[in-house]
């Protein structure tokens, strides 16, 4: 059984959207010859929302350490927030300690707390361990730089430089590479060719069959994010806003303009529900999507709640909707990770995306939803146009989800294609060795 060692600085509770690719990946490593161990920041130390739910789907037997950070009440008096930086040096020292009484045959860095894995680079050095890095967001990139100052993140171009300095440092010595898009690995081939020559493989996140029985079994203890009046039709959307997810929410609210405008006495009863869309501190997040609404004169019928609920709660408000709504971006490297649960509560779902985005070829080769195209606006009106009718009509219908084809998103199967990559870095690492 070879042995790895992965890290991330975000794992349950915390209900980090980085850390879910391990947690679901837990259960299925000893399927494939891998044990691992997962290093973590202690629940004190974060900033996240909490769901200890998320803890009943780990293994007993999966060791977790836990390392310190700085608090972020005294680092932000410098500006600084991220986890990774504030953790950074308690990984070192953690790590080398476990690293001088164990052999791990790998190190894992998966999470987008980017600058943490510049310590594979050192580790690797030191003890001569190989590593791969999870690439499920771009780290440098230039995507902002021409972009309004309101339409940025919070300091930018702090984050851009420090980016544009540990990206290298990361990628000069790594081993493999597993990323969520094409694109993503695509680009960091054009800023570093030597990466071509690296075990590399395009992995989404997996379906979790058991996420969908915990919700399910803790029902009474789960809260809804909106009212379940059965007078409404319920449309509802849980993850991030953004605007970056303006145009395809545009292009919904427009369609529902229109139909309300032909048909009042029916498409008044939808209601639309965006929940979690901030990742600011609770209160403090900007309705990105509801201003959209309200600009177009449909913000009555329209809830935005940025605070973000935990990750259990998000099925269940999934499961109680009457449609699910996905917003996608018009990049076709953007890959929403959300559509496997989505798909598996057997609800009728919209989506907008660039039809060449991964998360557009799953939903329709698993036959699991409606895509619209979100860039061409004629056909996107029409297709979102229909959903909506059938919808007030009472004539949209369950899925007919082809699970045959759904079977290769199961997080069983996403979980061998990371060890068939494990065991290729390995494979490499022996033969440079020789």
């Amino acid at each position: 059984m070879k042995k790895a060692l992965i890290i991330s600085p975000y794992f349950a509770p915390s209900n980090a959207a980085d850390m879910q690719r391990i947690r679901m990946s837990l259960p299925f490593f000893k399927d494939f010859e891998w044990e691992v161990e997962v290093v973590a920041v202690k629940e004190q130390f974060t900033d996240a929302v909490f769901d200890y739910l998320l803890s009943e789907s780990v293994p007993e037997d999966i060791k977790i350490h836990h390392v310190n950070a700085l608090p972020k009440g005294l680092t932000k008096k410098f500006g600084l927030g991220s986890i990774a930086l504030r953790s950074m040096w308690f990984y070192k020292q953690y790590v080398n300690r476990l690293l001088k009484r164990e052999k791990f045959d790998l190190i894992y860095f998966s999470t987008t707390q980017f600058p943490v894995c510049i310590l594979g680079a050192y580790w690797k050095k030191k003890f001569g361990v190989p590593y791969i890095i999870d690439m499920q967001d771009p780290w440098f990139t230039n995507y902002y730089e021409d972009k309004p100052k309101h339409k940025r993140p919070k300091k930018y171009w702090f984050s851009y430089y420090l980016d544009k300095y540990l990206e290298p440092i990361a990628m000069e010595k790594v081993d493999g590479l597993i990323s969520v898009s094409d694109a993503y690995t695509e680009d960091l081939i054009l800023r570093y060719p030597h990466l071509a020559d690296i075990p590399a493989s395009t992995i989404t996140f997996g379906g979790f069959k058991k996420d969908m029985e915990i919700a399910k079994s803790h029902r009474a203890e789960l809260k809804l994010a909106f009212d379940p009046d059965p007078s409404y039709k319920n449309i509802v959307y849980v993850g991030r806003g953004g605007f970056d997810m303006q145009k395809a929410v545009m292009i919904l609210f427009k369609a529902f303009k229109k139909g309300l405008k032909a048909n009042p006495d029916t498409y008044k009863s939808i209601r639309f529900h965006f929940i979690g869309t901030s990742y600011a501190p609770l209160g403090s997040g900007e309705k990105t999507l509801f201003s959209v609404a309200e600009k177009l004169g449909v913000g009555e019928y329209v809830t935005e709640q940025t605070d973000r609920i935990s990750f259990y709660e998000s099925i269940y408000n999934l499961q109680c909707a009457d449609a699910l709504f996905i917003p996608g971006h018009e990049k076709p490297a953007y890959t929403a990770s959300k559509i496997y649960p989505y798909i598996m509560t057997e609800k009728p779902i919209l989506s907008v995306f660039n039809m060449q985005s991964s998360a557009a070829q799953t939903l329709i080769e698993c036959k699991a939803g409606y895509v619209a195209d979100i860039l061409n606006f004629k056909k996107a009106m029409a297709t979102i146009s229909c959903f909506l009718d059938a919808v007030v009509n009472n004539s949209l219908n369950k899925p007919e989800t082809d699970w045959e084809a759904f079977e290769e998103f199961r997080a069983k199967a996403t979980t061998k294609k990371q060890c068939e990559i494990f065991n290729l870095v390995i494979a490499n690492d022996i033969k440079k060795s020789i």
